[in-house]
């Protein structure tokens, strides 16, 4: 039972974490708001980790390979403490596996939700400005952009967040379908 506590917990804060710092990665790719208090925080809560791993991963122009890096390699080590914990063997290329599976699905609900909580905002509060709503346009517009050229705004609803969550629903498909081949669907899904 004290296993199972320590397990749930420990993936539940690295989650947290690891999404942390894949914000920190979509508020790159998508040229975010430095400045925002925001993204200040994720900034400063991620660089400890992030600034080691950049001298040995550089980012490709908005591309950060080092925050990419850092969500694989703290899967990984969850992976191994779980495996050690439960008196499993290690085996760390599998980890890296399903680590990558892993942060690949995190990454698609980051985005379902952003695009969720913007169509939430545009009914109640549009046109805010609060720094939260300022970053889920910015990291949702540059996705949301190619479904609005095919499916412009029809008496002013924007109905382009439908083919964006067919698009997610596939992805999350193939997904499915990687944690399958991995054999990772029942361990942590």
């Amino acid at each position: 039972m004290l296993t199972d506590i320590l397990v749930s917990s420990l993936k539940l804060l690295t989650t947290f974490y690891i999404t942390i710092v894949l914000l920190r990665f979509l508020f790159q790719l998508s040229r975010a708001d430095f400045y925002n208090p925001i993204s200040q925080f994720v900034v400063k809560a991620t660089n400890p980790l992030v600034t080691p791993i950049r001298k040995v991963v550089p980012g490709i122009g908005a591309f950060d390979g080092a925050s990419l890096v850092l969500a694989v390699l703290l899967q990984t080590l969850v992976f191994t403490v779980i495996a050690l914990l439960a008196g499993a063997p290690v085996a760390i290329v599998t980890y890296v596996a399903w680590s990558a599976v892993i942060v690949l699905n995190l990454l698609v609900q980051i985005y379902f939700w952003a695009v969720i909580g913007m169509i939430i905002l545009s009914w109640v509060a549009p046109g805010s400005y609060h720094p939260a709503a300022q970053l889920l346009h910015q990291i949702t517009e540059p996705v949301m952009r190619p479904f609005r050229r095919l499916l412009p705004p029809l008496g002013g609803l924007d109905l382009s967040p439908i083919l964006l969550f067919l698009v997610i629903n596939v992805i999350q498909i193939i997904i499915a379908r990687l944690a399958d081949a991995v054999s990772l669907s029942r361990f942590w899904f």
